[in-house]
């Protein structure tokens, strides 16, 4: 997003809701890098028990927002913005 120089006139109370959806967002994006990783070791589990790559093919296939890598028996989630 470009930035803007600039002020802008606000409530204090939409002022602390905007804040407060920060912190929000903010947690959400933690508690998603942490499950991708425990599904990442739960993946990787898996994949020394049976094989999964045509479920993972299959499902890099359709997904439209992540991707999963199978790797020297090692299975990681990328996300396709970038963030991992």
């Amino acid at each position: 997003m470009k930035k803007v120089s600039g002020t802008v006139t606000i409530s204090l109370d939409d002022y602390q809701n905007l804040v407060a959806a920060e912190e929000k967002a903010d947690e959400y994006s933690s508690k998603t890098k942490h499950a991708a990783k425990e599904l990442s070791v739960f993946l990787t589990f898996l994949i020394t028990r049976s094989d999964v790559e045509p479920y993972v093919i299959e499902f890099n296939r359709q997904s439209t927002s992540s991707r999963i890598i199978l790797n020297d028996g090692r299975a990681t989630i990328d996300f396709l913005d970038g963030n991992s």
